[in-house]
């Protein structure tokens, strides 16, 4: 018998669906809510009936069936679970979404924590079938509870889903704090963090930040991994800036160095300098405030970072600021960007004299 179009009490009713489901993705054609079911003809009833020991159906969640009866796939779960959280209102059930839109409804469901990161496909993040939860996103207002495989976190703001699969899902800041707030084994937490950079999946400071407004950076094995995950930041920021002068063949700068006045103070350091156009790089791999560093502090940082910066051009050498983000995602253009900056020396003032020695 065809699971889809099932008896009821010796009759048998219209197909599950009065149109052909080839256009869905098998997962869509198994997982349906009571809504979505009483669309198509199936009241409670009926669907409560199939459900029965021995039966064709399955009851996985409140209002979710899984129309077989085996174990649920790891992707079964995952859509049981948004439908389960953002349960669509009945006049929309008729509208079941294709494939590419499968929740384009639930925009009050978000998949968030290590069901999000697997399907960002960390690696170092459990496969969707392992796990025991599967963390959803809902707004803090709704009336619903966590149950079964579902463990929802309540959100006062609803970040903007990114789609994977036709899935809404959490950013990777996000969906890592989120991750991190039920892990205490600080190995898998720098794991986490370290694949989200070294992956080129975030920067630092947008994790960190994320991390901060959780409230998960007074936790020691979370502030270690962060410290870990900052210089590794850096030293990929640095790699980057390495590349790009090589890669789009700018001349080759004095790395790394310290800028001094003569017989004078330190001005400060910068990561790159081109000695003869009086030209300087600087990366910023600033994160935000951590939690165990007052803010006064953080705001006396940025103090001295544009007063260093402002007293280099007073001595007339242009800074050029690059950020992490623009290294990854925009090279080409932030060359463009130096390149300029030294050609358009010559038609400068001199700059003032410093002296350059290695940091």
């Amino acid at each position: 018998m065809n699971h889809n179009t099932p008896t009821f009490g010796g009759e048998t009713p219209s197909p599950l669906s009065p149109r052909p489901l080839s256009h869905l993705t098998d997962v869509h054609r198994r997982v349906y809510s009571a809504a979505q079911l009483r669309a198509h003809g199936v009241p409670a009833s009926s669907a409560a009936a199939q459900c029965r020991p021995g039966g064709p159906w399955q009851q996985l969640l409140p209002g979710v069936y899984v129309l077989h009866p085996g174990p649920p796939t790891g992707e079964e779960r995952l859509h049981a679970a948004l439908l389960y959280a953002g349960r669509p209102a009945p006049e929309r059930a008729k509208a079941i979404p294709v494939q590419g839109q499968a929740h384009a409804a639930l925009c009050d469901a978000v998949v968030t924590g290590l069901a999000a990161l697997a399907l960002h496909r960390f690696s170092s993040a459990p496969p969707l079938l392992s796990l025991d939860r599967i963390d959803v996103l809902v707004p803090r207002t709704r009336r619903l509870r966590s149950t079964g495989c579902v463990r929802l976190v309540r959100a006062p703001a609803m970040p903007v889903p990114e789609p994977v699969a036709g899935v809404p899902v959490a950013p990777v800041p996000r969906a890592l704090a989120d991750a991190v707030a039920q892990l205490t084994d600080a190995h898998v937490v720098r794991r986490l963090l370290t694949e989200a950079v070294r992956g080129g999946h975030c920067e630092p400071a947008a994790l960190v930040r994320e991390l901060t407004q959780a409230r998960l950076l007074t936790r020691a094995h979370v502030v270690d991994a962060v410290d870990s995950l900052l210089a590794e930041g850096r030293a990929i920021a640095e790699n980057r800036l390495y590349e790009m002068v090589r890669t789009h063949e700018l001349p080759e700068p004095l790395w790394n160095v310290d800028l001094r006045l003569p017989g004078g103070p330190r001005i400060g350091g910068v990561d790159a300098y081109w000695p003869d156009q009086a030209v300087a790089v600087e990366l910023d791999t600033r994160a935000p405030r951590q939690g165990r560093r007052r803010q006064e502090d953080e705001d006396e940082l940025w103090c001295e970072y544009t007063r260093r910066r402002e007293t280099l051009e007073r001595l007339g050498i242009t800074v050029v600021h690059l950020t992490p983000r623009k290294l990854r995602e925009a090279m080409e253009q932030q060359a463009t960007v130096v390149r300029t900056a030294l050609m358009a020396s010559a038609d400068r003032e001199p700059a003032a004299y410093v002296v350059v020695l290695p940091q």
